[in-house]
């Protein structure tokens, strides 16, 4: 089961290369990021580019800001084959995962993290996918799809995903985009 709520940006508004104020499921933590239709057009990616097979109609780009971030808190499960008790005996595994791009020949990319924190609110662990570069993209309007997957940090009690899209050249649009995202958990072990 994916933990990460709307990390496909079907939900709530957008649908244009318009800034939101609002995604739902995330905090807009800096800038102002869009929900994009594929439809839309513009060079921005349609179904015809490179991108997850499965796709719905819409992702997240960085809109108009030269730094847009957004943030989800997780809670893990307290019990069951992925719960506590699990996680502290190292039989928790985790997959982050998202389709990550830009446009053409930019270097705007997105930047997708998992931060596991303890009961305190202390980081345990880290993993970061992306930016994906233009080079990976065959210098293409294209999301590219990265993965990492490694146990849970005994201890972790909470995950937070952290999205960041950055522009790194001139223009007004943040050509960082990304579909797809999802943190899932996965025991290992046997019986608890």
């Amino acid at each position: 089961m994916n933990l990460v709520v709307n990390g496909d940006a079907e939900s709530g508004p957008g649908g244009s290369a318009d800034p939101v104020s609002s995604v739902t499921g995330w905090e807009v933590r800096e800038g102002a990021p869009a929900l994009v239709a594929y439809s839309f057009g513009g060079g921005y990616p349609t179904p015809a580019d490179p991108g997850p097979a499965t796709r719905g109609s819409r992702f997240f780009s960085g809109g108009n800001s030269p730094r847009t971030a957004l943030v989800q808190d997780i809670a893990l499960p307290a019990q069951g084959a992925t719960g506590r008790a699990a996680v502290d005996t190292g039989r928790v595994r985790y997959t982050l995962a998202g389709w990550l791009g830009g446009y053409a020949t930019q270097e705007d990319g997105a930047r997708l993290s998992v931060e596991f924190r303890d009961a305190r609110g202390t980081p345990v662990a880290l993993s970061v996918l992306g930016p994906v570069t233009a080079a990976e993209r065959l210098s293409r309007t294209a999301l590219v799809e990265r993965t990492a997957s490694a146990t849970v940090p005994p201890g972790a009690r909470t995950a937070r995903v952290l999205l960041v899209f950055t522009r790194s050249g001139g223009g007004t649009s943040n050509d960082g985009y990304a579909d797809a995202i999802s943190l899932t958990l996965t025991a290992t072990g046997g019986r608890i």
